[in-house]
């Protein structure tokens, strides 16, 4: 199907076309025979629209449109269809997610990790298990040079010693495979000090440290067992962490729920903390817990995302500029084909492990035995469970076949249309709503920077 998206962000009118991914700033005449073109014929669209423009514009319009159409950068033929994932060959799994500590020293009031046991009781994971992952990994990594492992929990620093036991294994076997393995490690700060922050920054290639935002915001949900909150210890760690961190990867992320719908302060307050990445996720729970986003928020919450927009915008190019997560995209060279149409490939490229081993298609499906795909001891038991992921694209979804934003969020999360609808091919609509919000923003933010990169560039000249 030819799917094109239109849109005006900050007075720019914006032509996605969604098959070849070429966006397009028009004037509002070529916006406004979009309404029309290519159902209506050149004469009706003239007579529609010959009282706000001359004839001659009009014409002139159609003919850039039929240009564009030409080159196949508008109305393009949909070249994905029927290239399903499971051409792409055997499975190659590229990242594992493993679960070193089922174990927390926090009590997040939204944690889908039943406060970090999985509902499957506190347990720390054994160095065995976490080399037995390492070998799994490269053993089943294929051809692929570059594989991951991200550290998690819980709280992955409980299990510090094993954190560090696995890296320098994994660098050990990755080397002698040829293989090139990068650390990851998500933490909620609280055990964050000056030799755990310099062996971070020495030996992992991302991190994501949690905060929800400002001290009220953020000691509502995330709290010590005895009820007193984490705001302070955590900020001032993270502080420190940032001051450390220098050029390399990391991102400050944050969760709000609709009891902070407001988000954009807490956005800003991270920011202005001196988090220049970082991300504010909204809370995906069930609908019947009081923090849990309805509907009838949906209209301020995406409110909130144009309020950001002018925020990035207004700071674009200053020692104040941070960069949102949800607002990074590349215009220029999108994802493979395989992303474009599958996502994170969870359940057959990325599985997590628990701490017996336990092999699952992410870590938020972990803790349901109906979706155990085996063990890094016996390998893929339960074949079925990854083809069925894999089988989860786009044009498996009906939600998803013809949407304007399906390449950008390839179908959006497994764990989240399972969590809200019971089917990993289901859509979570709330959730589908904010996703095409923020790509509008971030597809604005992009084209307003080349604008002006462009205008400047004239004028040096």
């Amino acid at each position: 199907m030819k799917l094109i998206h239109k849109f005006i962000k900050n007075g720019v009118p914006i032509v996605l076309d969604v098959n070849s991914g070429s966006v397009h700033v028009v004037d509002m005449l070529v916006y406004e025979i979009l309404d029309w073109y290519p159902e209506l014929k050149a004469g009706d669209i003239e007579l529609k629209l010959e009282n706000k423009y001359s004839r001659e514009k009009i014409r002139e319009a159609l003919e850039e449109i039929k240009h564009l159409e030409s080159i196949g950068q508008l109305f393009s033929e949909d070249i994905y269809d029927g290239l399903t994932a499971s051409r792409f060959g055997k499975n190659v799994i590229k990242a594992l997610c493993l679960h070193v500590a089922h174990d927390c020293n926090i009590r997040c009031e939204y944690c889908f990790a039943s406060q970090g046991d999985f509902n499957s009781g506190r347990l720390l994971m054994d160095v065995e298990v976490a080399r037995k992952a390492v070998d799994f990994l490269i053993k089943h990594s294929g051809k692929r040079k570059n594989i991951e492992i991200d550290f998690f929990g819980g709280e992955p620093l409980l299990n510090f010693t094993v954190v560090k036991e696995t890296v320098d294994y994994g660098n050990r076997m990755a080397s002698d495979a040829g293989k090139n393995l990068k650390f990851t490690i998500t933490t909620n700060a609280v055990l964050l000090n000056e030799k755990i922050i310099d062996y971070i920054n020495k030996n992992m290639s991302n991190v994501v440290l949690s905060l929800d935002g400002n001290r009220e915001t953020n000691d509502r949900m995330r709290h010590f067992d005895d009820g007193s909150g984490t705001y302070d210890i955590v900020s001032e760690n993270i502080k420190s962490f940032i001051a450390e961190r220098g050029e390399k990867s990391y991102y400050v992320r944050g969760t709000f729920t609709r009891y902070n719908a407001d988000f954009s302060k807490d956005v800003l307050h991270l920011a202005d903390m001196g988090c220049k990445s970082l991300s504010v996720e909204p809370v995906v729970s069930e609908k019947d817990k009081s923090y849990a986003i309805r509907e009838e928020d949906l209209a301020n919450i995406l409110s909130e995302y144009d309020i950001l927009f002018s925020e990035c915008m207004e700071r674009m190019g200053t020692d104040r500029e941070f960069d949102f997560y949800h607002f990074k995209i590349n215009l220029d060279q999108g994802p493979c084909a395989v992303k474009r149409l599958t996502g994170c490939g969870a359940g057959y490229q990325y599985l997590a492990v628990t701490p017996e081993g336990d092999l699952y298609p992410c870590h938020q499906f972990v803790g349901d035995s109906r979706f155990i795909i085996g063990n890094v001891f016996d390998g893929i038991i339960n074949a079925e469970i990854p083809e069925t992921f894999k089988a989860a694209h786009v044009y498996n979804k009906p939600g998803c076949r013809n949407c304007w934003a399906k390449f950008y969020c390839s179908g959006g999360c497994h764990a989240n249309s399972y969590k809200l609808t019971g089917d990993i091919n289901s859509c979570y609509e709330v959730g589908c709503e904010m996703e095409k919000k923020r790509l509008e923003c971030a597809i604005a933010l992009q084209v307003i920077k080349k604008l002006k990169e462009e205008k400047n560039d004239q004028e040096v000249s």
